[in-house]
């Protein structure tokens, strides 16, 4: 253990608020791991707290927490490596208690910075504040990382984190504005409540499940983290930041093979999103683009 804490360098970009929450855009930007460097940054930002559908009330600025992100010095494409997660509270002290939500005690979501890598992990936890998962990074290029955690006694709080997988970056393609796609044997529809998504406007997002073979709405949708699915939607931007971050919950009383989210959209942009939804026991990761005006 001592020898690798040895081999490893420290970035860090926090970024901390409500979980559910639509921020006020901040500055940040990613610090290469290619050398040695220890940088901290906490950054208190105005929020607004939301409740499961992802509607907004006003809050007040206050920051809970920070973490560090701990990841090997040089970091090679398609190759797992661990990461480690520390909890502290603003005076740097450990946190050593959280609460259990959506089944785990902490989600981890990993996004390259041109969306096109998306990955959902629950770090385990190690004691003292430490959180630990392996991953692996397909391209060369940014990455920013999304850790929700819930410390014992306090509200959700989300730590934007990032990191550098050194190497020649490749453009990314065109944005695919279907609203229709295939993964593997399920096919998703996306559909809208709204023909055109305003920004600050409530809409609903209704993913509507079939089977590829038949065409026939889904029977064997099961609870994924507690829910009837998990979404998660990132506005794109040259640095992502947790202003760019939103996470709905899923909707009770939808029709079969139907899940539905609700959810505000904070500014004008193009946002990705990543359904997730257990289709007897296999995990269907459907993605798909909205431009809001």
């Amino acid at each position: 253990m001592k020898r690798f804490l040895n081999a490893i360098a420290i970035t860090t970009t926090l970024v901390l608020a409500q979980s559910c929450s639509l921020l006020p855009k901040s500055e940040g930007k990613p610090i290469s791991n290619t050398t040695h460097q220890h940088e901290e940054r906490s950054i208190s930002e105005s929020h607004h707290g939301g409740h499961s559908t992802s509607s907004t009330v006003h809050g007040e600025k206050k920051a809970l927490t920070q973490a560090k992100l701990k990841v090997p010095s040089n970091i090679t494409p398609n190759k797992s490596i661990p990461i480690l997660i520390d909890v502290q509270d603003l005076e740097g002290k450990k946190i050593t208690k959280f609460d259990t939500f959506q089944e785990q005690l902490m989600h981890l979501i990993i996004v390259s910075d041109d969306l096109q890598f998306f990955s959902h992990l629950h770090p385990t936890y190690k004691d003292n504040g430490q959180f630990q998962v392996e991953a692996s990074f397909p391209k060369a290029g940014g990455y920013t990382f999304f850790s929700d955690y819930k410390p014992t006694g306090q509200s959700e709080q989300i730590s934007v984190l990032k990191t550098q997988v050194p190497g020649i970056t490749i453009a990314a393609p065109e944005i695919d504005i279907k609203r229709s796609k295939t993964f593997n044997d399920t096919q998703v529809n996306l559909a809208l409540s709204e023909p055109t998504v305003k920004a600050g406007q409530e809409v609903t997002l209704m993913f509507k499940l079939q089977d590829a073979t038949n065409n026939q709405p889904l029977t064997d949708l099961q609870p994924y983290l507690g829910e009837k699915g998990h979404l998660v939607i990132l506005r794109q931007s040259s640095s992502l930041t947790a202003a760019d971050y939103i996470h709905a919950h899923a909707l009770n009383n939808t029709p079969t093979g139907q899940v539905h989210f609700m959810t505000s959209f904070p500014q004008a942009g193009k946002y990705k999103l990543w359904g997730q939804f257990n289709r007897n026991g296999k995990i269907i990761t459907a993605d798909f683009w909205i431009n809001v005006v």
